[in-house]
């Protein structure tokens, strides 16, 4: 009886202390926060997007994150703009006025019941470790969200090639 009382006790205290442990997941599992579920699929580092004299050049330099997004709920969610986190707790912004970058998931991502989007979304950042910050998409007091591994990966970039119609291409 004593164990059980002081069980409980450490769980209200632990409870109402109001830190709850944010899920992390690695790169590549399925990720849900309430109705939706993420999956990071792959990354890639560029020091620009594009290859003309109108090239976007970086900050730092270009994460482009590849991922899914799917909506298991009875309503229409609409997903916003996703934040990076650093192991200093620095958040950092997708970058929003992207142009000519295939599949990128641009800035209204309006998902209906059983609905999925697949895409990339960039960001500009020193090379490092990262956590993707997914949301539920809800209002920002009741919001739920975690978190997904981005480890730094330095490969070099594939050969640039033209998809065949209707084949997906970063």
């Amino acid at each position: 009886m004593e164990r059980t009382v002081l069980a409980a006790a450490v769980l209200l205290s632990a409870c109402s202390s109001g830190v709850l442990e944010e899920p992390v997941h690695q790169m590549g599992e399925l990720t849900t926060v309430g109705p939706l579920t993420y999956n990071v699929l792959e990354t890639q580092w560029r020091a620009q997007l594009g290859d003309s004299i109108e090239a976007k050049i970086p900050e730092n330099r270009f994460l482009l994150i590849r991922l899914s997004i799917s909506n298991a709920g009875q309503q229409q969610v609409a997903v916003p703009l996703l934040t990076l986190e650093d192991e200093e707790g620095n958040s950092f912004m997708e970058v929003s006025d992207i142009e000519g970058l295939p599949n990128w998931l641009g800035l209204l991502r309006i998902l209906e019941p059983a609905g999925m989007l697949e895409g990339v979304i960039v960001f500009d950042v020193p090379p490092s470790d990262y956590r993707l910050r997914v949301t539920d998409g809800g209002d920002l007091e009741s919001e739920r969200t975690a978190l997904i591994e981005i480890p730094l990966t330095l490969a070099p970039p594939p050969p640039v090639e033209t998809p065949a119609p209707g084949e997906q291409s970063f």
